[in-house]
């Protein structure tokens, strides 16, 4: 049995194949039953420095689910860190409340911190551009029940390669399996950092005018695409934009299926929404089980 009893959810590159396996079924399990009564008298504590929808209420959500308690703020301006608090007393006070701390930050590293300084679990909702294992996780659950595998796949990853944390831990995690080949496709300047590249990724720079043309030549099973992540951008993002709509993805194979971890902004044509394959609202939904799974193996 593996242990994940009071262990740090740090990084994707923390877990073995067997282990991401493992959750994935768990997490499955819980798709079809949760017990309300799991967590009771467990208390989650919820600390977003950065703005967050799906992954702050989904982790709220499965704490629930699972009878858990749940505190934090997703505001700090609401907290004592307004009047200069640091990151680690902040965490010390919470980890006195709570039994487990999932975290955001913008910092790189911020989540191995707190990790060092409480004693209890640390889950990285994301780190900056850095990590999101939940988040990579709920992405192979959804591919999982797709394609029923995750060997043997051909992965079009859209948009900024460098500033995207989606990206990163898809590369990671898709690796873990066979013969799988990722193609990072993205203007210049926005290529994958050499610490996320593998014998699994290629860089495909492009004018993304082309895209669609790219796209079709290259029949993907899977387009994973997302936004610009402007926060990261200095100064004018908008010559790195592009956009998918009904036109890119008619020129598809019938079976590529459309994944994006939202938000979306302008890259992605609400038309897309009517496509089959579209499937980023049940890629969001699945984010739910997973974190369940997640809060119910470290508690």
């Amino acid at each position: 049995m593996y242990k994940f009893k009071g262990r740090d959810i740090l990084s994707i590159k923390d877990f073995s194949k067997e282990e991401i396996l493992y959750i994935l079924k768990l997490a499955s399990k819980f798709e079809k039953k949760v017990n309300p009564n799991l967590l009771k008298g467990k208390i989650v504590a919820t600390l977003f420095y950065e703005p967050s929808t799906r992954t702050h209420q989904s982790f709220s959500s499965a704490a629930q689910r699972l009878g858990a308690g749940v505190i934090g703020f997703d505001n700090i301006n609401v907290t004592s860190i307004k009047k200069g608090e640091s990151f680690q007393d902040t965490l010390r006070i919470m980890a006195n409340l709570s039994d487990v701390i999932v975290i955001r930050h913008p910092n790189i590293g911020s989540a191995d911190l707190a990790a060092e300084t409480v004693s209890i679990p640390v889950i990285n909702a994301g780190d900056g551009p850095n990590n999101h294992p939940s988040q990579t996780l709920l992405d192979l659950y959804t591919i999982q029940k797709v394609f029923k595998r995750l060997d043997n796949l051909k992965v079009a990853l859209v948009g900024d390669m460098k500033h995207y944390r989606t990206f990163h831990g898809q590369i990671l995690g898709l690796s873990k399996f066979l013969n799988n080949k990722i193609y990072g496709i993205c203007p210049k300047r926005l290529e994958m950092p050499v610490e996320f590249k593998n014998k699994n990724y290629q860089d495909v720079v492009i004018n993304m005018k082309d895209l669609d043309k790219t796209l079709a030549d290259l029949k993907p099973d899977i387009v994973s695409l997302g936004r610009i992540p402007k926060e990261y951008i200095k100064g004018n993002s908008r010559k790195f934009e592009f956009r998918i709509t009904m036109e890119t993805v008619k020129k598809l194979p019938s079976n590529t299926i459309i994944m994006h971890p939202l938000p979306r902004i302008d890259e992605l044509d609400i038309g897309v929404d009517e496509y089959p394959n579209a499937i980023y609202f049940q890629q969001a939904k699945n984010g739910l089980y997973i974190r369940e799974a997640l809060l119910a193996l470290v508690l």
